[in-house]
């Protein structure tokens, strides 16, 4: 099956719980379809470049899913009409990297970067 990565925005002002239960339910709703969520991270709650619908802050969870193609559409159709999520962003992609994604690394575990001056 295809392997993608979703990020998700949900309200600030909804707690920890309810954002991770956001994940938690739309999972089911992949697993209902045939698909499964192989990995998630809740990533916190993080200030946008921009404001979306009045909001500054959001809770950001990522997803790393195996699942067919219209799996994932069904999931996206609902993650657009749910409520407390404000954006969904979907990638193919053609595998998943080992460990936690760039998020969660801490910055001195980062490779690749340069010193500052």
């Amino acid at each position: 099956m295809p392997l993608y990565e979703h990020v998700m925005i949900a309200r600030q002002d909804l707690s920890n719980a309810q954002a991770e239960s956001l994940v938690e339910h739309f999972g089911t709703v992949l697993a209902d379809n045939g698909g499964n969520v192989v990995e998630s991270e809740y990533w916190g709650v993080k200030t946008m470049a921009y404001k979306i619908n009045k909001n500054r802050k959001g809770h950001y969870s990522f997803l790393k899913t195996d699942a067919s193609a219209g799996a994932i559409q069904e999931m996206e159709r609902l993650m657009r009409l749910h409520d407390d999520v404000m954006r969904v962003l979907t990638i193919k992609v053609d595998e998943h990297n080992e460990g936690p994604s760039v998020q969660m690394q801490k910055r001195d575990e980062r490779e690749g970067r340069r010193e500052r001056r």
